[in-house]
Formats: structure tokens, C-alpha cells, sequence
């Protein structure tokens, strides 16, 4: 709130001497020179900036710079496939189908085709016929009872309070008029989720909505949300790969009077949530869990999310379902380079296995084990494109989440200020005046036209590869420069057919 005063305050200040100076440039020169006399001054002075008090007045462009930085590198200093986390060509393609832009590229590929890492899918000769509409995913195990019907590109987990109101609204009703889904994050149901859209409702380890006054689990509260007949499915949040084992952090300075209510905590404090859940500790006690909110759910589809760390712990949890018989309906695999409004830095760049892996190494140990004809596999981490589509079904995933994606058709300009409530787009913050700079009933058609267009276009792809069914798809169609070698990625990644894990002598 302070920076956002201040840089008010500034803007008023510049537009007040320059119309001055306009209308009376002798008068308003003067301003300028006592202003500039009285900053000199008091930098001269102060003892928090060494900088200022060795360079006054001058020093301040320092800071000038160090703020506009972010925008100065991408807008002058980064090329069109090199920028991070996300780079311009990414973000150009959201902008562009939110906005019913042109969708051609002219002059050929701007990217390295010899470069290590470089991807890209075969086609055939024989295109099958385009699809008039895109096929959908039933998400609903045996004891489901109330199976939900997903697209395949959703809106990925992102909390009230970590967005504002105006973004989640919008987010919520470019879900409803698209017919796809939107995750809650585990922030908990706001009013500006129930705006028509169908929700996942995320539960996290602090229980947001759902918790007693000491932060644990409640039965009763959860019931109460799951009823509402906009949550279609429910997902346990166990990790998040920005920040795996770490928890979700919002800000003090975010955490206002509304998002407090909602989430049942203090207000203007900064609220971590915790590592890990109170409600189990190790696979059985975690599906003994499961089979409890599908109870409390009335039989909606339950699932859990993740950023894989230990491959035992979720081998462990595989076996308990097959000793138990508990099956969860979805499994979401997240990467460690996933987004997030706030984590510690050696979080995001050390922790956890990276999304191609992460993908890979859940869905044949699924298969192994004969679990994965009852568990659908839920994906999301730098999912932009119809080709990261294409990419994460033919690995084995079957339906595509996407969050900076859905914020970037929101206008988010990846200023990188998502943690100081200082967002200039009104994305990530819950101040008034930077949120009105998001008017809803314009960002949601966005939205709905970035989601109907990359599912479009994956349709274009998945009939020039001759497929027919998303059964078709597998890591055949896929290729990877590895060095000097072109390999296919079912060379890199294997077939793991089903039930092999099981027999002893596999083991």
C-alpha cells in the first residue's frame, strides 16, 4: 500500500509541476528548483542510502531504474525466446488469441532447431478430419459418484488474495462461457468464484475455508463447501512446485480484512501456510483421507496435487491403493519450475523434480502399478501453447491446467511484482486503485477467446498428426534434440505397460 501511495503521490506531483509550468513557466520553474533544492537536502542528510548521500538528487535514478527494471529488460534488452520465466514469443502468443489477433507468424521459426532441448512432433501425410469439437475428459473413478466431464486446457490453482477479485471474477466467468473449469487455489470459495464457472476446490495444508479456530480440519466446514454446486471436483493440495514442502506465503500487506474472513485468519498478518497436513502422516492415513471427503462430497471426484520429491513416497502411496482399494479420481503433477505469486528463492530454483520428469515418472509408475485406467492425470507448469498441449498428452497426461497463461489473457504484463501488492495490471493485487484497471467485463471474453483458440489449434495439430481419439496420442510423436542425437521420447521415456510394477520379478 505504501509504495502504491507513494507512486500516486509522484504521478501527481509530475503531472501538478508540469501543468504549472505550462501555464506559468516562470512560476513553475520555480517549484522545480525548491524541489530539487529541498530532495538535495534531505538527501545530503539521511543515513539509510549511501548512494544518496554521496550522489544527491542524481542518486535517486538508481532506484528510478531498479524499479522499471523488469519492463527496461523485456521490453529493450531481451530477445523474443530468451526471456524468463516467460519469454516474449509466449507471451505474444497469449496476448494474440485473447485479444482475436492474428495467429500467423511470418518469415519461419525464430527459434534454434539444432539447440539442445529443441522439441517438436511429427506429422502425417494422411491429416485425419479436423474435430468439429474438442474431445472432453471424464474425471470419475469406480467409486465416484458424480463424474465430472473437463476440457482439456483449464485454469490452473491460483488463490483469491494472491489475485484480486476483479481477476478471479473474470478468470470465473471466462471459465463459465467457455465450458472449462477453474481451480480455486488453496485460498478457499469467494463470492467472485460463483460467478457461474465450474470450480475445482483446492484444499490446502492450512485448510482455508474448511479449518477449526487451531487450523486443523473441518468436516463440517468442508461439507458446506462441497455442497455448493459449482465445485465439481476437489483437490488436495500436498505440494506446489514453485515451492514443494514449503507451503503457500501471502503477504501481510495482501492479506486484508475480505481475504482474512474467507480464509478464517487474522487479518494484515502474513499467513504461511504449513509444510505439511494435519489430517495424515504417512499413504494410508493420506487415502484414508480421501475416501473421507468423498464422503463428506457426496461422491464428486476426488484428487490430489503435487510436486514429485521423493519417488518412493509416491510409489508407497500407489501400493497403499492397491492394498486399500482407496483410488483417488486425479492425480495433479506439478513441476518445480511452476509459477507463484511468492516463494523463496532457493524453493523455486532447487526444490523438487522438474515437470518433464515429474509428468513422466507419475504416469508409468500409474500404468506399472494398473492404477492409471482409474486415475486420470491432470498437468500443469508452463502450459501456453496448442503444442504444450499435444506435448503433455502424447507423455501421458490427460487434461491440461494453465496459470500464467490465464493471467497473461488477463493483461499481466509478468511485471514481476506479485509479492508487493503493487501490480500494475491489477492481476495480483487487492488495491483499489490499480484493480480498476482490470475491468472484468472485458478480461473474461479474453480469457474464454485465449482458451477457445489454443484448443483450436491443438485440434489443427492433433489432425495433422492423423489422430482420430486422445487414445492415439503417445510419446511416438514427440522429439527431442539430446546433444548431438535427435531421439524420440519413446526411446528417452520407455513404455511402462500396465501392471508390471506388480510382478516380483519387475521388482
Amino acid at each position: 500500500m505504501r509504495e502504491a501511495v507513494k507512486f500516486t503521490f509522484i504521478t501527481i506531483g509530475i503531472i501538478a509541476i508540469i501543468t504549472c509550468t505550462a501555464i506559468w513557466p516562470a512560476y513553475g520553474f520555480s517549484i522545480i528548483g525548491v524541489l530539487i533544492f529541498a530532495i538535495g537536502i534531505h538527501d545530503l542528510f539521511q543515513k539509510k542510502h549511501t548512494i544518496l548521500r554521496n550522489f544527491p538528487v542524481l542518486g535517486h535514478m538508481r532506484f528510478l531504474l531498479e524499479m522499471i527494471g523488469p519492463e527496461l529488460h523485456q521490453y529493450f534488452v531481451e530477445s523474443d525466446t530468451d526471456g524468463k520465466p516467460i519469454d516474449r514469443n509466449h507471451r505474444a502468443y497469449v496476448y494474440q488469441r485473447s485479444k482475436l489477433q492474428k495467429e500467423t507468424h511470418p518469415f519461419g521459426t525464430e527459434l534454434d532447431v539444432e539447440k539442445e532441448n529443441y522439441k517438436w512432433m511429427k506429422h502425417s501425410i494422411y491429416p485425419s478430419k479436423l474435430l468439429e469439437e474438442a474431445p472432453r475428459v471424464v474425471v470419475g473413478g469406480p467409486d465416484c459418484k458424480q463424474p465430472y466431464s473437463a476440457s482439456i486446457f483449464n485454469i490452473s490453482a491460483m488463490s483469491f488474495g494472491a489475485l484480486s477479485k476483479n481477476a478471479v471474477m473474470a478468470l470465473n466467468l471466462g471459465a463459465k462461457a467457455g465450458n472449462f473449469f477453474h481451480d480455486t487455489g488453496e485460498g478457499g470459495i469467494s463470492e467472485y468464484h460463483l460467478k457461474g464457472g465450474d470450480l475445482v476446490y483446492e484444499v490446502g495444508t492450512a485448510y482455508f475455508g474448511c479449518r477449526t479456530e487451531d487450523g486443523n480440519f473441518s468436516p463440517e466446514k468442508f461439507k458446506e463447501k462441497a455442497a455448493i454446486p459449482a465445485v465439481k471436483m476437489i483437490e488436495i493440495k500436498i505440494s506446489q512446485g514453485a515451492k514443494p514442502g514449503h507451503g503457500g506465503v501471502l503477504p501481510a500487506v495482501k492479506n486484508n480484512e475480505e481475504i482474512a474472513k474467507i480464509r478464517g485468519v487474522k487479518p494484515h498478518t502474513t499467513v504461511l501456510s504449513p509444510p505439511g497436513h494435519t489430517a495424515f502422516n504417512d499413504a494410508e492415513g493420506f487415502l484414508k483421507f480421501v475416501k473421507q471427503m468423498r464422503e463428506l462430497s457426496e461422491g464428486k471426484p476426488i484428487g490430489f496435487k503435487l510436486c514429485i520429491g521423493s519417488k518412493q513416497e509416491f510409489i508407497d502411496i500407489c501400493e497403499k491403493m492397491i492394498a486399500t482399494g482407496i483410488k483417488p479420481d486425479f492425480i495433479t503433477v506439478d513441476g518445480s519450475e511452476g509459477g507463484t505469486g511468492a516463494a523463496p528463492i532457493d524453493f523455486s530454483n532447487y526444490v523438487g523434480m522438474p515437470w518433464e520428469k515429474a509428468l513422466v515418472f507419475a504416469v508409468d509408475t500409474l500404468n506399472g502399478y494398473g492404477l492409471k485406467k482409474d486415475i486420470k492425470v491432470i498437468t500443469a507448469t508452463k502450459i501456453f501453447t496448442a503444442f504444450d498441449i499435444f506435448k503433455a498428452l502424447c507423455m501421458g497426461a490427460d487434461i491440461c491446467n494453465s496459470a500464467r497463461g490465464m493471467m497473461l489473457a488477463l493483461g499481466c504484463i509478468q511485471a514481476l511484482r506479485c509479492d508487493t501488492n503493487t501490480c500494475p495490471t491489477g492481476v495480483t493485487t487487492n488495491n483499489p486503485s490499480l484493480m480498476r484497471g482490470l475491468v472484468v467485463e472485458e478480461k473474461w471474453k479474453r480469457v474464454k477467446n485465449y482458451h477457445d483458440e489454443t484448443v483450436k489449434e491443438f485440434l489443427e495439430l492433433f489432425a495433422a498428426a492423423g489422430c482420430n481419439t486422445l487414445s492415439d496420442l503417445n510419446r511416438s510423436f514427440i522429439f527431442k534434440q539430446v546433444e548431438t542425437e535427435v531421439k524420440c521420447y519413446d526411446k528417452i521415456y520407455p513404455t511402462v505397460y500396465e501392471g508390471i510394477l506388480q510382478k516380483e520379478s519387475y521388482i
